[in-house]
């Protein structure tokens, strides 16, 4: 556990970078500081390994001021991963890794080998340890620098806006693969972003800073959501809470139903919906006489889009995207809905294939009965 207590950093010319801030950053956790620039989350990071040491107040580690250790020692102990990666361009991916064992005093063999281990783990293949940081994009850049501060197996891990540097498409599956490895390694882990979505995304607790360093909440995700702690908290926030908090909704609450179905290109009636042939190998030559739209699917009852209206002999619309109700959450189901041509969220298996469709109204049902729940054992 990292305890903050009654911490704070003046700077001789009167800049608070934090004021008086005490929290705990539970063991085996991702804890994350989130707030705008100048708010002093990067300097409460930095003062756990000592790159920066406090005005006042103390930080502990497990009960133990991190004051009481040469700060070389404890850092050696701590994994630190920047947005700039720094990673040593004269040394090849492998040796980078293995930087800290290396210093530790393992021997090339063995911090070789845990280098190669973490390589797999954060995602990159074993052809690239030879390589040099120049020849690696700047996602593949950011996983070295995640594996590098792994490879000491430190209890704790230390992220000052990792991913900010890469594009969206990138951050996304580094997102996906810190998620991945967090749950594998269960490091006390602190994480340092100015994206609120990242912060929900990522964190169990979240700690939200003002200018001038002043703590304003510390609070689960789905707590943050629900009950801002004022006008700061709910402006940073932003508008669309209600939709982030979806998030924490489980999309296999939802009661999908059976869709009518037809197979593309079939010449048999499926889900009842009768077919007598069909247009450019795409849908039967006929229509729904109830005026519902009917779900195209292949062989495998993998989805291909819609047909409006029942209206068969016209190219299917796209469905928008499916969603996995058995691992997704409400918010994926209602964004499936709202993207959806005819506003029908289509729920998939683990192979692609349909296990039911819910609407728009079907969805707002079940989160107004979810609200329920909650406000009843409040």
């Amino acid at each position: 556990m990292i305890t903050f207590e009654n911490v704070s950093k003046r700077y001789p010319d009167g800049t608070v970078a934090l004021d008086d801030l005490s929290l705990e950053c539970l063991t085996g956790k991702t804890t994350v500081f989130v707030g705008t620039s100048g708010s002093g989350k990067t300097t409460a990071v930095r003062m756990i390994n000592r790159l920066v040491e406090p005005t006042s107040g103390r930080i502990l580690i497990d009960g133990e001021d991190v004051r009481s250790r040469p700060a070389a020692q404890l850092r050696r102990g701590i994994g630190y991963v920047i947005q700039q990666v720094g990673l040593f361009p004269h040394r090849t991916i492998v040796d980078n890794i293995a930087t800290v064992p290396y210093l530790v005093g393992w021997d090339k063999k063995r911090a070789r080998a845990r280098a190669l281990e973490l390589m797999e783990t954060v995602g990159l293949p074993s052809a690239m340890a030879k390589r040099y940081p120049y020849q690696l994009s700047g996602g593949q850049q950011q996983r070295v620098g995640v594996a590098r501060a792994l490879a000491a197996d430190p209890p704790i891990l230390l992220m000052d806006e990792p991913f900010s540097a890469v594009d969206p498409v990138v951050r996304s599956e580094l997102q996906q693969e810190f998620l991945r490895i967090r749950q594998e390694l269960e490091k006390t882990i602190v994480f340092v972003t100015h994206d609120i979505d990242e912060a929900i995304k990522l964190g169990d607790r979240i700690a939200v800073l003002r200018i001038g360093g002043k703590l304003v909440q510390f609070a689960t995700p789905e707590h943050l959501l629900a009950e801002p702690a004022d006008d700061f908290v709910e402006s940073f926030l932003g508008y669309d809470r209600g939709f982030r908090r979806l998030s924490f909704f489980e999309g296999k609450a939802l009661s999908l139903r059976e869709p009518k179905t037809v197979i593309r290109g079939a010449t048999t009636g499926v889900g009842g919906v009768p077919e007598s042939g069909s247009t450019a190998g795409v849908g039967p030559a006929t229509s729904s006489t109830s005026g519902e739209p009917v779900l195209v699917v292949d062989e495998d009852r993998r989805p291909v889009g819609w047909a409006p209206n029942g209206d068969l002999n016209r190219r299917p619309l796209p469905i928008g995207h499916s969603f996995r109700p058995d691992r997704d959450s409400m918010r994926a189901a209602l964004d499936a809905a709202v993207l959806s041509p005819v506003g029908i969220a289509v729920g998939v298996d683990a192979d692609g294939a349909v296990v039911g469709v819910a609407d728009q109204a079907e969805i707002s049902a079940t989160i107004r009965a979810f609200n329920d729940e909650q406000d009843s054992s409040d």
